[in-house]
């Protein structure tokens, strides 16, 4: 025997058996639809350069991420002497920055004496 609850919902849904197979044109099926409307993005983003290549002015291309090389080398250079641990963390990240605006030699040399500056502050220089 059937409830009134379920022969109420019943009433609701269509019948496999009806011929009603159209949902536009039942005012029973009140659902609600939606679909993207973003943009697909990008799998790949430019890189600095290929930016820098299309906008022109001051600040863009290799002269962008020199200043910030100059800077990661010289903290990394500095760790050496004073505090290894923080300037040399300092200088790694400075000099993937650097790499990233298009220094890529300063930031490679500021990266890899940070790195050294780094072993040599925890490993050497406490027997000291």
């Amino acid at each position: 025997m059937e409830d009134k609850k379920d022969t109420k919902v019943a009433g609701y849904l269509p019948s496999p058996k009806s011929n009603q197979n159209n949902p536009n044109n039942s005012s029973e099926y009140r659902e609600e639809t939606a679909a993207e409307i973003a943009a697909p993005v990008a799998i790949t983003r430019p890189t600095f350069q290929e930016k820098s290549k299309d906008s022109s002015g001051a600040g863009t291309g290799t002269k962008a991420g020199t200043g910030m090389g100059w800077a990661a080398l010289a903290l990394s250079i500095l760790s050496l002497f004073v505090m290894p641990i923080l300037f040399g963390a300092v200088g790694i990240v400075l000099g993937f920055v650097a790499r990233r605006r298009g220094a890529e030699g300063l930031g490679a040399w500021a990266i890899g004496i940070g790195a050294i500056s780094i072993i040599v502050g925890i490993f050497i220089l406490p027997f000291f």
